[in-house]
């Protein structure tokens, strides 16, 4: 199970960070297909948010297919392994940049400086 964190101060809506970090868990492996996620109802109660907002983000991976919900038993990652469109990988990896590329020029580093940090990191 992950452990959601939320950034108010981000400008990113609530229930858009759910849905990505639920992706990303995925993606990293830290969530598994076939996976239980908390209740709606436990999951706005540990982030302090309202339930509309966390059913929000359930209700659009399940659209996706990413997540599936079976009446009575609980929200489980889909068994069947998501594909992302293209044009929304793109568009995601556009917006990641942005927003570190923003933060890290703020610091004064130079485009040089991210470029040789990014070939330093292991990926998972």
């Amino acid at each position: 199970m992950i452990k959601f964190l939320l950034d108010y101060s981000s400008g990113v809506p609530v229930y858009r960070q759910i849905i990505d970090q639920i992706r990303f868990g995925i993606a990293s492996g830290q969530l598994k297909l076939g996976e239980q996620l908390p209740t709606v109802r436990a999951l706005a109660v540990e982030l302090k948010v309202n339930l509309n907002t966390v059913s929000k983000a359930y209700k659009e991976l399940e659209i996706k297919n990413i997540l599936e919900t079976q009446q009575g038993t609980g929200t489980f990652i889909n068994a069947i392994e998501p594909v992302v469109p293209e044009k929304e990988r793109e568009d995601k990896l556009k917006e990641i940049c942005t927003q570190f590329s923003s933060v890290a020029f703020s610091y004064g580093f130079s485009l040089d400086d991210v470029i040789q940090e990014l070939k330093n990191i292991e990926t998972f």
